[in-house]
């Protein structure tokens, strides 16, 4: 390698970042496969941490910045805008690869397998993110309706599209996507709505019982279903005891 020019140089870091991605990937989905969703989780746990160090502790000394508690001390020194701001950033680039993944997969082989690709991946995506919420927020095993409303407003849509909570009584609540990038960008288009309630099905459900075993999900609209101009989806949330 200390043979190649510069301009491969540069394309094997790049390269060699995203083939770190795939490969910690393929590693959670095959314990996932082996042991289960919910070992998965608390191995992922235990390799995200240590993982994460390791390679912020050796980039920091190959790129001279300095890392305290494994945190980018730079990234210590952002304001709350500046946070803000590049939080966003990495909300819109994960909808970009989703939005990415659908469409090349739709280019060569339909909108068919696209969807049943899609549908797959929410049943791993949104029961891990409602995981790393639950994590995060350091909810206790059961937080009930408030620990759902909390983790509804963490998740990585929340900083892109718009969305509104109404209470229905104290065991029930409605959740409403009212604005929704995707479904706006094919408004715009002149496009019908992408028909998501097959993922929704299974990415609703599926993050409010990792959230709390005791939430029932049932679906009020979602694409193609009619809705109304105000929302595009809507979702009610029930804690049974």
């Amino acid at each position: 390698m200390s043979q190649l020019d510069k301009e491969i140089l540069i394309k094997m870091v790049m390269d060699g970042l995203r083939r770190t991605i795939i490969h910690y990937g393929l590693w959670f989905r095959e314990v996932e496969h082996q042991l289960g969703m919910e070992k998965a989780f608390e191995v992922e746990d235990e390799a995200g941490d240590t993982s994460w160090a390791i390679m912020m502790n050796r980039l920091s000394r190959v790129l001279g910045f300095e890392v305290e508690e494994g945190i980018p001390v730079p990234l210590k020194e952002k304001s709350e805008d500046e946070l803000l701001k590049l939080l966003d950033a990495v909300c819109v680039n994960w909808l970009a690869n989703d939005g990415v993944w659908f469409q090349a997969v739709e280019k060569r082989y339909g909108m068919d397998y696209a969807k049943r690709c899609n549908d797959t991946c929410w049943t791993r995506f949104s029961p891990y993110e409602a995981y790393r919420i639950k994590k995060l927020l350091r909810m206790p095993e059961k937080p009930g309706l408030e620990g759902l409303r909390k983790a509804l407003g963490l998740r990585l849509y929340a900083r892109i599209n718009r969305q509104s909570i109404e209470d229905v009584d104290d065991k029930t609540f409605i959740f409403r996507m009212n604005e929704c990038r995707v479904q706006t960008a094919r408004k715009r288009k002149g496009l019908p709505d992408y028909p998501c309630k097959s993922a929704g099905l299974v990415e609703y459900p599926a993050f409010a019982r990792t959230i709390d075993p005791r939430i029932k999900t049932e679906c009020i609209a979602c694409p193609p279903d009619e809705h109304p101009d105000e929302w595009w989806c809507a979702w009610k949330f029930t804690i049974t005891e």
